[in-house]
């Protein structure tokens, strides 16, 4: 027997929605389970010519503090496809394009408290644009090889999750 939704109650909060549902377990205990729904997002992990990697480093007003992070983005209703809003997000946010893309798949940052799946890519042939960035993103690009990328992973200094999925998922693709 699958879990059954008895009620369900949705809360809209800014750019988030939060959902409460009460549901019967498959041993008839009924419990409720809270969730954000997310819309999905992206990743990308761009890689330069010369090897090196561009890495953000952007403010994040939750965790008050400044993040070393892979250009990323939500799917939204501008560009409902994973691959295009990947495109978009890295020219947005580094000021580069790119000639190749490596699909990576997608994971599930949090299936506990958030629906949120995001996709990653790998770019490469780049090609420098125009960095158009929202009002709310304070943050510089810079390149690094992806040796120091590894040091800063390993000292805890670069933490972002889909930043961390896509360079694991890039490592295995390319073995």
């Amino acid at each position: 027997m699958a879990w059954k939704i008895n009620h369900s109650l949705k809360l809209k909060v800014d750019r988030f929605e939060i959902t409460s549902d009460k549901v019967s377990l498959p041993n008839g205990e009924e419990k409720t389970f809270s969730f954000v729904d997310f819309a999905k997002g992206v990743c990308v992990l761009p890689i330069t010519e010369d090897h090196e990697v561009l890495v953000l480093k952007q403010y994040r007003h939750s965790i008050k503090d400044w993040q070393w992070e892979l250009p990323a983005g939500a799917i939204d209703g501008i560009d409902l496809d994973p691959l295009e809003t990947a495109k978009r997000e890295l020219e947005e946010e580094t000021g580069y394009v790119a000639e190749h893309w490596l699909e990576l798949g997608s994971f599930f940052p949090s299936p506990g408290s958030t629906s949120e799946e995001i996709y990653l890519f790998a770019a490469a042939g780049l090609t420098p644009t125009e960095q158009n960035l929202e009002s709310s993103e304070q943050l510089e690009v810079h390149k690094m090889s992806m040796e120091d990328l590894k040091v800063m992973i390993k000292n805890g200094e670069f933490k972002h999750g889909a930043g961390l999925a896509a360079i694991i998922k890039y490592k295995y693709a390319i073995e």
